[in-house]
């Protein structure tokens, strides 16, 4: 047969040498094909976990024990984020206590002009001491003063309203009004208690301004509408919870004890104690403002020591500042009520 001739029944050696060389080939770019894969998988396994590492794809015990050890997902615990701020606390008492200065300045350079133009006939501070216009006014101003700062200023820090901050929680005192309105009457009783069992004594000095009707008038006005509004936003407002706030930090701190959490309105929930030991030098303050009206004596003083008692417990009782003011409001109007009565609808004030 020629050599030119193919059989189809015999393989050639050619082509079979061909095919038993090109199989490595084959094979070896299969193999490489392949061996590139792991080295992909690896580098998605570190992508996904951070960290260097053989692949949970290879082969081998040690890659398959190492992917059953190592977690698909990193969890990293977050801080704990710190309590809610007790509202309010020193910082914010401090920063009123700034407002009150500056009211004072405010209320002494209005007097100051007063005094300048010679405004309603006042030349001298010793007339100033019993002018009700320049009294009453001055205190407006210094309590408009300080509401206008503290009502635009606070709710900046404490995220929101002036009066959800202080607590004042109107509705919570109206649903109590006839319990609030007995509780003023209680203390009225008191306070005629203590008339009569300190009549013999000194003049007070408030009754000096109930000279004419229109001042006797503008006394009541003042004395059941801005007077208690205005302190009891201070004392009961800023003052009583601060006290009570700081004195359960100093225990909890001192005790390693864990603070109590704010109740459901965000207000601060206080320990017995601390709202004992609030209500004292908060009530003390409270009578020492207001002693000079009354002539310096015992009994008034301790009538208004115990009637801040009276109202701190109410605000504490029903968390809310407005029942305060509303059973101050109602003392207040049912003391004028007597004298209203006892002139004559102030047309005899020398019966006072």
């Amino acid at each position: 047969m020629s050599d030119l001739e193919f059989t189809p029944n015999e393989p050639s050696k050619d082509s079979s040498s061909v095919i038993e060389l090109g199989a490595p080939e084959l094979a070896s770019e299969t193999r490489e094909t392949h061996a590139d894969a792991p080295g992909l998988a690896s580098e998605t396994w570190e992508t996904h976990t951070g960290a260097p590492g053989p692949s949970p794809l290879g082969t081998g015990e040690s890659s398959s024990a190492s992917a059953i050890d190592e977690p698909l997902i990193f969890t990293y615990a977050q801080p704990t984020p710190p309590p809610p701020s007790r509202i309010p606390h020193l910082g914010h008492l401090a920063l009123l206590l700034a407002f009150l200065l500056f009211g004072f300045l405010c209320m002494g350079v209005s007097m100051g002009i007063g005094l300048l133009v010679h405004f309603e006939g006042v030349t001298n501070l010793d007339q100033i001491k019993n002018h009700l216009t320049y009294l009453l006014g001055s205190e407006a101003i210094l309590y408009l003063v300080t509401f206008a700062l503290s009502f635009f200023i606070f709710p900046l820090f404490w995220q929101k309203s002036f009066f959800a901050g202080i607590h004042w929680r109107g509705r919570a005192a109206l649903y109590k009004s006839w319990l609030l309105a007995v509780i003023a009457g209680g203390c009225f009783m008191l306070a005629l208690l203590v008339e009569a069992l300190t009549s013999n004594q000194k003049h007070a000095p408030i009754e000096d301004l109930f000279r004419t009707p229109s001042a006797a008038w503008t006394m009541f006005f003042f004395g059941v509408t801005l007077a208690p509004f205005f302190e009891e936003i201070a004392f009961r407002g800023f003052l009583l919870p601060t006290l009570a706030t700081a004195w359960d930090w100093i225990f909890e701190k001192s005790e390693g004890k864990a603070r109590l959490p704010l109740d459901e309105n965000g207000h601060p929930q206080w320990s017995v104690a601390a709202m004992v030991i609030a209500a004292i030098p908060t009530s003390l303050l409270f009578a020492l403002v207001h002693v000079d009206q009354q002539g310096r004596t015992l009994g008034p003083f301790l009538l208004l020591i115990t009637v801040s008692l009276i109202l701190c417990a109410v605000r504490l009782k029903l968390r809310s500042v407005a029942a305060s003011t509303l059973v101050h409001s109602c003392y207040n109007f049912l003391i004028f009520s007597t004298m209203l009565i006892g002139t004559g609808g102030f047309q005899h004030l020398d019966k006072m």
